[in-house]
Formats: C-alpha cells, sequence, structure tokens
C-alpha cells in the first residue's frame, strides 16, 4: 500500500484522488487498485502541458489554457472513477457476502462438535432453542445431516414401548459411528436425542405423535415435516438394522456396532481365579464319584427345567424381550397377566400355560414309569383315575384359552360309524 501511494505522489496525483489507505484484503483488490490508481495519474499527468521553447504566452492566457485543460478533463474523469468505484464495491461486497455465508456454517458445525463432545455417546441432547439454531434458523443446503430420537421420558415405564432400549441401542449406534469413521466423516452425521416435556414445541414442528420415533434431516429439508421417519421394522435388530437405515439414506458407512462387554476386565480375572479354585475341589470329587453330576435327582430336575423352558415360551420372552404383565389401560390399578389377541403373549401367559404342560408330562412320566411299578391294583386305578382328570382338565384350560385369544375354536367329532 505504501508503494502505491508513492507512485501516486510521484505521478502528481492530489491526495484527494486516493481513495483509502486501508490495507488489501487480498491479490484479487490489489491489481484492481493498482489498475484505478494507475489509470488516475495517467488522467492527471494529461492536464500537465508539454514544454516548448515557445515565447511564453501572458500569464493570463497560460492560465486560463490550463484551466480549461482541467474542466475538459474533470467530468470523464470523474465518470471514470464514480463507475471503477460502484465495480469495486460490488466485488467486494459479494467476496465479503460468501466469506460471510462460509464462516456461519463452519461455526455451526464446530458447535455441533463441541455439544457432541460434551455427551459420553456422542448423542447431543436437543431443545427448542437448539432445534431452532441448527435446523429452522438456517438456510439449506446445510454441511450437516441430524438424526433425532424423540424420547418422553414419563413413558419410560411403559415396557412395550421399549423406550429406554432403544434409546441404549441409539447411544450405541452413535458412539460406533464416531469411532469407525475419521474427523470429516463424523462432522457430517450428528446423533441427537429430544425429551417431550422440555421440548413440545420441538415435537409438534415434526409432527411427532406416537412412539417410538427416530427421523433423519438430511442437508436440504426446509420443512422438518418433510424428513424421513424411520420405519418400525427399522427398530427390528436394535442398532445393527438403525445402522442399516443410515446407511442406505446418507451413504455414509457406520462401522460395526462396539458393543460392551458384559463383564470387565477385573470382574474375568476374579471369576477365573474363583473357577481355578473350584476346579480343583470338582475334579478331586469326580474322581471319587462324589458330585452333583452323579445324582439322579439332579438330572430329573434339569429334564423337568428343560420341559417347562421350552413348553412355556420363555426363548421367545427373552428374544422379544416381552413383559411379565401390563397395565391396564382403564384402570391404573389392575395389572393385565393375559392379553386377548394373537400378535403378543406375555410373560405370565406363557409361564401359566407352561406349568399347565408340564404337569401333564408330570403325571405322564408318573404312570409310565411309577405306576406300573405299585403292587397294589386299587392304588394304581386311583392314581390313573386322578392323572387322567388332572391331565382333561390342564389341556381344557389351554385350548379354553387359545379359543379366547384367537377366536378359534376345536371342536371334537364322533366317528361317521357311530351315526
Amino acid at each position: 500500500m505504501k508503494t502505491i501511494h508513492t507512485f501516486i505522489q510521484s505521478k502528481g496525483v492530489p491526495n484527494q484522488f486516493v481513495y483509502s489507505k486501508a490495507p488489501i484484503r487480498n491479490k484479487e483488490m490489489t491489481h484492481k487498485f493498482t489498475l484505478v490508481t494507475f489509470s488516475l495519474a495517467t488522467l492527471h499527468s494529461l492536464k500537465k502541458p508539454k514544454r516548448l521553447s515557445l515565447p511564453s504566452p501572458p500569464r493570463s492566457t497560460l492560465t486560463h489554457s490550463r484551466m480549461a485543460i482541467s474542466r475538459a478533463l474533470l467530468l470523464p474523469l470523474l465518470l471514470f472513477t464514480t463507475f471503477l468505484s460502484v465495480y469495486l464495491h460490488h466485488s467486494t461486497a459479494d467476496s465479503y457476502s460468501d466469506s460471510d455465508s462460509d464462516s456461519e456454517t463452519s461455526d455451526l458445525v464446530t458447535e455441533l462438535l463441541y455439544l457432541r463432545s460434551q455427551s459420553k455417546s456422542g448423542v447431543i441432547h436437543l431443545n427448542d432453542h437448539i432445534v431452532s439454531r441448527f435446523l429452522t434458523s438456517t438456510k439449506t443446503p446445510r454441511p450437516y445431516t441430524l438424526l433425532i430420537f424423540f424420547d418422553a421420558k414419563h413413558l419410560h415405564s411403559k415396557t412395550e414401548l421399549h423406550l429406554q432400549d432403544l434409546h441404549t441401542e441409539f447411544s450405541l449406534l452413535s458412539s460406533s459411528f464416531i469411532s469407525n469413521n475419521d474427523a470429516s466423516s463424523a462432522s457430517s452425521l450428528f446423533f441427537c436425542d429430544v425429551e417431550f416435556k422440555e421440548s413440545q414445541n420441538s415435537f409438534a414442528l415434526f409432527g411427532v405423535n406416537s412412539l417410538p420415533h427416530i427421523r433423519l434431516v438430511g442437508p436440504n429439508v426446509k420443512n422438518p415435516k418433510d424428513s424421513e421417519q424411520m420405519d418400525q421394522g427399522d427398530f427390528s435388530r436394535m442398532a445393527e438394522s438403525m445402522a442399516e437405515f443410515v446407511e442406505s439414506r446418507t451413504k455414509l458407512t457406520v462401522g460395526p456396532i462396539n458393543r460392551p462387554p458384559m463383564l470387565s476386565t477385573n470382574q474375568i480375572a476374579f471369576l477365573g481365579v474363583i473357577l481355578l479354585i473350584w476346579a480343583f475341589f470338582f475334579i478331586k470329587k469326580l474322581l471319587t464319584k462324589d458330585t452333583f453330576l452323579h445324582d439322579w435327582k439332579v438330572w430329573l430336575l434339569g429334564a423337568v427345567f428343560v420341559y417347562f423352558f421350552s413348553v412355556s415360551g420363555a426363548m421367545f420372552n427373552i428374544i422379544r424381550k416381552m413383559p411379565m404383565f401390563l397395565v391396564d389401560r382403564n384402570d391404573p390399578n389392575k395389572l393385565v397377566f393375559f392379553y386377548q389377541g394373537s400378535g403378543m403373549q406375555l410373560g405370565a401367559e406363557g409361564f401359566a400355560v407352561g406349568f399347565l404342560y408340564t404337569i401333564v408330562g408330570l403325571l405322564l412320566g408318573v404312570v409310565t414309569h411309577v405306576l406300573v411299578r405299585v403292587k397294589n391294583r386299587t392304588a394304581q386305578r386311583v392314581v390313573m383315575g386322578v392323572s387322567l382328570v388332572i391331565s382333561f382338565w390342564a389341556v381344557r384350560k389351554v385350548v379354553h384359552l387359545d379359543n379366547w385369544k384367537t377366536g378359534y375354536g376345536v371342536h371334537a367329532f364322533w366317528p361317521t360309524s357311530w351315526n
């Protein structure tokens, strides 16, 4: 800048032609400013008459000639200067506008990264103000995508919704995505949650009226209601199915789900020491055939347990994480142990049916393996009669329950030859 100003003064341009002495921000502005000052210096130099070896005219004539030249160049000079000033002003304004826009989007990403760092799992907790800050008040396209989990703490007691379990899986998905991706990829997708009582306006903004609910807000989404909802089928395999949904919609790679181990390193070491000590005494008793594995009662109880576990639907309850009972919607003080409908089975209902099946199975075992050893015929007949009555009652209860749940009845048909 100092060099340009010195060049202007060397050409004899007055200081009022110099626009500003502020520092030039970039090379493009420097070239433009140099062009203007060079043009001004050239035009100003034209006002100076060439020196010729002629007789000096009278002083009044020379003064009048110089004034005439200055007036003739003044108007074009002013027009030229105004045109360049307007051009430079618009170019600088556009440059500053683009710079401010890039700076704003960069600030938004920086804020999201900071909020993510405050969470252990990387899930950002939103409220109405933060939703407005990063969604409704920003221009599209945004440099990030948000995956939002809608939660309601007052509904955590309703185990059929599985809100706590789904939120835990959502947190695992977030932490796995951050750990499996580099900084550039991890800064393009952020996992968030919002709570109903804290942010009811946000629920209304997205049009959420049922839970569980997860929304994916892409960079080009202007209206939050137009964001994509995760289907119920994407919850079936918890974090793994959620990861497939994210990868199919965002073209990003989540990577393997990093689940924490069930036992810590210290717990595993402690159990290992206990197991070694117990193994020493167990081997000693095993050699002497004095262990519980040599007791027939243990095998009998084990067989009954396996049978009950198989017919009671316990594996179904574990896989589906079914509750033992539900709270009656019409009367919160009542509990529902039997659910009417073929699409759902409660834990208590399965155990009740398993108990009836186990009774029939045990009675059948008693009749075929124990009763045949009894010498008294009267005792055999009494036990056989009681076993048949109890078995008939148990099977009838199972059939009645199936008829009540599904609406299908079981009917007996006599042989056609009896008609």
